[in-house]
């Protein structure tokens, strides 16, 4: 076990995380002693927090813009590069905390079963019980135990298994890990998600608008990565079509032939009818029915926020303009 630990590094992305990433960093310097931390321009205390703690640290030229698939690659090449006999490489953003029984599992696995790139755990949300929007995060990351079809940021990597695909998308603002497995697929490794608690996350979203702007940031992911892979396996196809469907196709037909008969108003009621179909699928996931209901409820309003993002792609791509991040915190 000791040999794996020794043959693993930890790649830390980051951007004004403040306290969050002096959790981060102190449950990993506890684990490993190859961790890399890179930085998006951050204007608080947290390079020169990392760098007390001797850590290497990426500052990433303000020039380019920032993604996060650029950080992580960024730290990649340079670990791998520190350090050319690594195996594994954890990957985790800087508002997470690693659970100290994560690695040893991890790579032991990995280790068992070389057919498999990846392998991630369960993220759980700090603070769920402080907001509604905490809980829905929480809720998200509650993901389906087995072969995976994607992972998320936080995950342990094979390091040759991350060279063969070339690494993340740097262009990505945002759904970059589930595009990079989707190419891992295509090569043939496989993807597996563990009934382990993996990492603390603290999304720290107290506010409606925040909230809005984390679902148009993964309405651009769907809409973007769509448009680079959706003519192999119909990548993201469905979820990009309900966004079209529910926030833009629906209510645009009701409106214009509510102009001919308003009773068709009534055709609004496919928007509860969605809600209660949702909320009916989701009884063996989750008991509460109040926690049923938000899922269900938020899942479908955020097809507008979403519909935004997507447009803003589009828009992006029409003009020939490089999208820039969408921050919700």
């Amino acid at each position: 076990m000791a040999y794996l630990l020794n043959n693993t590094g930890a790649v830390v992305i980051g951007r004004n995380e403040g306290e969050r990433l002096q959790i981060c960093l102190r449950s990993l310097i506890t684990k490993l002693d190859k961790v890399v931390y890179v930085d998006s321009g951050s204007t608080d205390t947290s390079v020169d927090f990392a760098k007390g703690l001797g850590l290497h640290v990426i500052e990433l030229d303000l020039s380019t813009p920032f993604t996060a698939a650029r950080a992580r690659n960024e730290g990649f090449k340079f670990i791998t590069t520190q350090y050319p006999k690594l195996l594994f490489v954890q990957f985790i953003d800087g508002d997470c905390e690693l659970v100290s029984s994560w690695l040893n599992i991890a790579t032991h696995f990995l280790y068992e079963h070389p057919n498999y790139a990846v392998v991630c755990g369960r993220r759980q949300e700090r603070y769920p019980e402080r907001s509604i929007y905490n809980q829905l995060c929480d809720m998200e990351w509650d993901t389906l135990i087995g072969d995976a079809d994607a992972c998320g940021g936080d995950a342990l990597i094979r390091v040759s298994s991350f060279s063969d695909a070339g690494g993340y998308n740097n262009l990505l603002i945002a759904g970059e890990e589930p595009e990079l497995c989707f190419r891992l697929r295509q090569l043939g490794w496989k993807i597996y998600r563990l009934d382990q608690n993996m990492t603390l996350h603290d999304a720290a979203m107290n506010h409606f608008r925040q909230w809005w702007m984390r679902s148009v940031r993964s309405g651009h992911a769907f809409a973007e990565s769509m448009s680079i892979y959706g003519d192999k396996e119909k990548y993201l196809f469905k979820e990009t079509r309900s966004i079209f469907f529910w926030a833009g196709l629906l209510p645009i037909l009701i409106i214009i032939l509510s102009l001919f008969n308003t009773s068709f108003m009534m055709l609004f009621v496919a928007y509860p009818l969605q809600i209660g179909r949702m909320f009916l699928r989701n009884d063996k996931k989750y008991e509460s029915y109040n926690l049923r209901f938000y899922y269900s409820f938020f899942v479908l309003l955020a097809r507008f926020p979403q519909i935004v993002g997507a447009i803003k792609f589009y828009c992006s791509t029409i003009n020939r303009n490089q999208s820039s991040i969408i921050e919700y915190k």
